[in-house]
């Protein structure tokens, strides 16, 4: 045995020395370079992209190679996939590890601070590749760094190009801690590339006028080369499942506030247990309506629905039975997935008649749950890391039912490949790890809270707690005492309603509070930061986006912006007549939407015309790329030959009444086409001290309303999203009663 045992290990040596030969003659590269390859390839599996696969790049001028170094490995893999004369530049970790013994013998390496050979070896025309510290967030001292690796490739006419090993920050030589990177054997292992960036003649500062910042190029390179590693050609069931392999050993990762805890295995022994009844309930791609709140359920079901090759409907159980009915409609739904319990507690008894009503069935979950037999649980327990049916990525995965906060319901449909892209562009962004705990109170059946409140901390082994309501202002901050988040969600209403009744030290345990939906005031931002110690970022996005479009971050934030476009994506500006410091905002990117479904057209997806989505945004880019929102285009009154913006006017009325909460709609006026009306919660609110307050910021009088309208509440959506139809009823039925009464002119003035 021990000589049949020998013989089998020298047939494999053997093999392995032939293999690496003939790699070797292929990719023109050294012997040692060729076997580390196979080794890699043997042992972690490891996948390059696709200009690296039948070899290193001739690109004729030197390229400086940038990554974030998460392992002892990566410089391996790199001189493995790079030309024999590359120069790989090793940090002291790296210039001391047994693991690196190879590449120091066989390899061209430098330290990081031999400055002499870095400049020789680029004059000379050869190419380097240098580590960089990891965090995705990178400190100031890192960006001057970016900066600094810009002007070299200046002065050398290099190109630079980032590179990113996945999966290495898993493996056994991680340079994170254990418990930020849980350890595996032998992790799955991919180098992905950016494009190259050529800085020469670029970038330069004349006339005193401001460039994009160099270290700003550095950065997106290296989330492009991030975001390009993750694979978005897969379905979400298989995700879970990897993640679930990644992080499945960490405890439960999933809560929520009737106490429910879950594991990633027990998450999906529910989801393929409930999935097998959905398939036998439904057609192949079929839509099925799920109308449940934030709790564990909502998972099992949505993920259930994903392994069934199924498409999950997410309703939205606070527009009135009319708009759930018109949702049903428009995706031609026959079944919806509800809870008794939920139904009783919410009082939706009025929609649950109504769906009915329209020939709809509903399945109670509690039900179908008591049906499951043992033996189908047994099946489930033992196929849990297979989907009960393939599906593409390229497929309808949910519905999410918008009507923005103006215009009719419209049905957005959102791929497998739409939401992976969306989590690993944030993921690119944002820096997260095992070490958060996310608490979401915003309802799943808004894009944010699906994608970023659910699908996005599962997914990257964030410990992630479902709240079913975010109206609860009293109840949510002593929750957030006892659940001791890191991370919240929230929009600028919520947030601060949230704070008004909160204890100092309801919210200690966060450190960051990633806002959307609307602009979050500098009040809001004030009190969490020096309250609670949390940093609030604005981000944007829509439903169509999956959602998210852009952010802020720790390192990349600029005041009265809603951050820089995420990697993948692309937008342009159109001209709007009146507009001349922004355009129309339209959008490209692997997380735009497949199309909508239309109430004109049921059922039948209505794609995007060449891939660009019309945001109804009116923008500004400044020249690092940060964009400003200025307003809806819907929300802009034309007064008096003007186009005045009524976003730009709330944030007026904010900066005078910050405590307060306003919303500034437009009704038709004789004379001047249209009149501003402001609907607000200060009382009183005195026109002329607004008028006072505009003009000493250079406003023009066309921006003060013409009329104000008290309120108790300003009207929102269950998102938490200012309700402008409301808002705008508000206003509608105000002038019409004080115009039969006189005290409205007809003509009224701006």
């Amino acid at each position: 045995m021990a000589g049949l045992a020998a013989m089998l290990i020298i047939v494999l040596l053997a093999a392995v020395l032939a293999s690496s030969l003939l790699i070797a003659q292929r990719r023109a590269v050294t012997p040692a370079q060729a076997i580390a390859l196979v080794k890699l390839k043997l042992l972690f599996r490891l996948r390059l992209p696709e200009e690296l696969q039948s070899g290193p790049r001739q690109t004729g001028s030197p390229v400086i190679h940038v990554y974030a170094r998460q392992s002892g490995l990566d410089a391996v893999v790199l001189w493995s996939a790079l030309g024999r004369n590359c120069l790989h530049v090793l940090n002291e970790d790296d210039r001391r590890s047994l693991v690196l013994l190879g590449l120091r013998l066989f390899g061209r390496t430098a330290g990081s601070g031999d400055t002499a050979a870095i400049e020789a070896a680029l004059a000379s025309g050869a190419s380097i590749t240098i580590a960089l510290p990891q965090p995705v967030e990178p400190s100031p001292e890192t960006l001057a760094r970016y900066g600094a690796l810009a002007t070299l490739a200046r002065r050398h006419k290099a190109r630079l190009c980032a590179l990113h090993v996945a999966g290495s920050r898993f493996s056994l030589w991680s340079a994170l801690p254990a418990g930020e990177a849980p350890r595996r054997l032998l992790p799955q292992i991919t180098l992905a590339r950016s494009q190259d960036l050529d800085l020469d003649g670029v970038g330069a500062v004349a006339n005193g006028a401001s460039a994009p910042r160099d270290e700003d190029r550095v950065h997106d390179l290296l989330a492009e080369a991030r975001f390009a590693s993750n694979d978005l050609g897969r379905g979400l069931f298989l995700a879970f499942r990897d993640a679930a392999d990644r992080y499945g050993k960490a405890g439960p990762v999933l809560e929520d506030a009737l106490g429910g805890r879950l594991t990633y295995r027990k998450l999906m022994i529910g989801a393929r247990a409930l999935g097998v009844r959905f398939e036998a309930m439904s057609r192949p791609g079929e839509a099925l309506g799920i109308l449940l709140p934030n709790a564990n359920a909502v998972i099992v079901t949505f993920l259930a629905l994903q392994s069934a090759g199924r498409v999950a409907a997410m309703l939205n159980y606070t527009a009135g039975s009319a708009a759930l009915v018109s949702a049903l409609s428009t995706a031609r739904i026959s079944t919806v997935l509800a809870s008794r319990a939920f139904v009783d507690k919410a009082g939706l008894e009025d929609q649950v008649a109504a769906i009915e009503k329209a020939g709809v069935k509903i399945v109670w979950l509690e039900d179908l749950r008591e049906s499951i037999t043992g033996l189908e649980k047994a099946k489930a327990f033992l196929n849990w890391r297979r989907p009960i049916r393939p599906v593409k990525a390229s497929d309808p995965a949910v519905i999410l039912f918008t009507s923005g906060s103006e215009g009719t319901p419209k049905g957005v449909v959102l791929s497998h490949a739409n939401l992976l892209a969306n989590t690993a562009q944030v993921d690119a962004r944002i820096d997260i790890s095992v070490r958060d705990k996310l608490f979401n109170v915003l309802p799943v059946f808004h894009s944010f809270g699906l994608t970023g409140g659910a699908i996005l901390p599962l997914l990257y082994g964030v410990r992630l707690f479902l709240y079913p309501s975010p109206l609860h202002y009293r109840i949510i901050p002593a929750v957030a005492r006892e659940v001791k988040p890191s991370i919240m969600f929230g929009t600028d209403t919520f947030l601060a309603a949230y704070a008004r009744t909160a204890g100092d030290t309801d919210f200690a345990s966060l450190r960051l509070i990633v806002a959307g939906a609307e602009a979050v005031r500098e009040q809001t931002r004030k009190t969490y930061r020096e309250r609670f110690g949390a940093t609030i970022i604005e981000g944007f996005g829509m439903t169509e986006t999956a959602p998210v479009a852009a952010v802020n971050s720790g390192s990349h934030g600029k005041d009265g912006t809603v951050g820089r476009l995420l990697p993948g994506m692309a937008l342009r500006l159109e001209p709007v007549e009146g507009i001349n410091d922004g355009g129309r905002l339209f959008v490209s990117g692997p997380n735009v939407m497949l199309g909508y479904m239309l109430a004109n057209n049921p059922g039948t997806l209505q794609p995007l015309e060449g891939g660009w989505h019309d945001s109804g945004d009116i923008v500004a880019v400044d020249e690092d790329g940060y964009i400003a929102i200025r307003g809806r285009a819907k929300r802009f009154a034309k007064i008096a030959g003007e186009m005045i913006s009524l976003g730009a006017i709330e944030m007026l009325v904010q900066k005078l009444w910050p405590e307060d909460f306003h919303a500034a709609v437009a009704v038709q006026d004789s004379r001047k086409g249209e009149r501003i009306v402001l609907v607000t919660t200060k009382l009183p609110a005195l026109r002329e001290e607004l008028r006072e307050y505009s003009r000493r910021f250079g406003a023009t009088d066309l921006m003060v309303p013409g009329e104000i309208v008290n309120v108790a509440q300003i009207p929102v959506l269950g998102s938490g999203k200012t309700d402008y139809v409301t808002a705008q009823k508000i206003a509608d039925e105000w002038i019409q009663t004080h115009r039969k009464t006189g005290k409205v002119k007809q003509e009224g003035g701006g």
